[in-house]
């Protein structure tokens, strides 16, 4: 019985000698922090996220009181509810989802491309589908359904070509061959989206270069509803593969031993991306960065757990594209920045800072 007893007690109580003993406690404590911070993150991004928005609504070329916004928001007969209601409102929706949008998609492809670097232009999805945008405003389709059906058919196109490269250099969805690719299917696209809007007329070259530049100038709300009608399958889709993506950001071969059908996975992975940056950049242009610099300055606040990270990078994308889109709105009022070039002078030393923060 004494002999049970002390079988008993080194098997459930590891002696405080024991060499395993200290690296098993930094471990438990290491993952209880990470637990706590996952859980505290969500509320804490909502609540700034929040703010993010209010100071979205007070804030642009014709800046309102809280006052004014509260009454305009409750009476449709207020002084400023045209403004506040038709313009304001859809505009800050519209880039909250836009710009969380953009942030998932560059989180999964850097989980799918095992890449803290990887975005959705990487892979030559931006310029595939600002390609299409470009082509249905210079042939004059109506601006809605029509344009984000290019883009979507765009980017499809230009995730097919890369694809076909990765398959014709005999390393089918090797993340390496992905990258690679991705970059010749961008320089291609943007070289045939150059050379459409220089033969183009004078307006259609403005209105398609400020376009390009990425900005929110003609939100409303049909405009969000196209957005949300195609965004929100492929964030449902992405949001059902977060556990393969925690798996597939430790390797093909432990995915696979682990049971997933690795290929299928990619697919239905670019498929998403491919979707959320047609309906961003049907949407909003080309907006840079959101995508590359807020899943990377998450992850190591809320953990690698996809499913906890997705709607992490979402509410923190959304925030930092409605704050971009109202500094772009006042930094030179009346006048208006496009918003892809206040993203990039920000998320730019964002970016640095965090990388030299990792590399050290």
């Amino acid at each position: 019985m004494a002999w049970l007893c002390r079988g008993a007690t080194n098997r459930w109580h590891t002696p405080a000698s024991s060499p395993a003993s200290p690296s098993r406690r930094r471990a438990f404590f290491v993952t209880a922090r990470r637990l706590t911070r996952s859980r505290a993150a969500l509320p804490i991004l909502a609540i700034a996220a929040i703010g993010a928005c209010v100071i979205g609504m007070l804030l642009g070329a014709v800046p309102f009181s809280p006052g004014a916004i509260l009454s305009a928001l409750r009476d449709a007969g207020a002084p400023d509810a045209a403004i506040v209601r038709d313009l304001r409102l859809p505009r800050v929706v519209l880039a909250f989802g836009v710009g969380g949008s953009l942030a998932v998609a560059g989180a999964a492809l850097q989980a799918l491309l095992r890449n803290p670097l990887a975005e959705p232009w990487l892979l030559g999805l931006s310029g595939g589908a600002a390609l299409g945008a470009v082509i249905a405003v210079v042939i004059g389709l109506p601006l809605g359904w029509s344009v984000a059906a290019c883009a979507t058919a765009g980017a499809l196109a230009a995730m097919a070509l890369v694809y076909r490269i990765s398959v014709v250099a005999g390393r089918r969805l090797d993340p390496r061959i992905l990258l690679l690719a991705g970059v010749v299917v961008g320089a291609f696209t943007a070289a045939v989206t150059s050379a459409l809007l220089v033969v183009t007329d004078p307006f259609t070259f403005h209105s398609a270069t400020i376009w390009l530049f990425g900005g929110f100038g003609r939100s409303s709300w049909d405009l969000v509803g196209h957005f949300t009608v195609v965004a929100v399958p492929p964030l449902a889709l992405l949001w059902w593969l977060a556990r393969a993506l925690d798996l597939l950001a430790l390797g093909d071969d432990t995915a696979a031993t682990l049971g997933v059908d690795v290929e299928r996975t990619r697919r239905l992975v670019i498929v998403a991306t491919s979707l959320l940056t047609a309906a961003s950049v049907a949407a909003a242009g080309v907006i840079g960065f959101v995508g590359l610099v807020v899943p990377h300055a998450l992850r190591g606040f809320v953990g690698p757990l996809h499913r906890s990270l997705l709607p992490a990078v979402f509410i923190a994308g959304g925030a930092f594209t409605v704050l971009a889109d109202t500094a772009a709105r006042t930094v030179l009022r009346p006048a208006e920045l496009p918003v892809g070039v206040v993203t990039a002078l920000v998320g730019v030393p964002i970016f640095a800072m965090l990388l030299r923060r990792t590399l050290r």
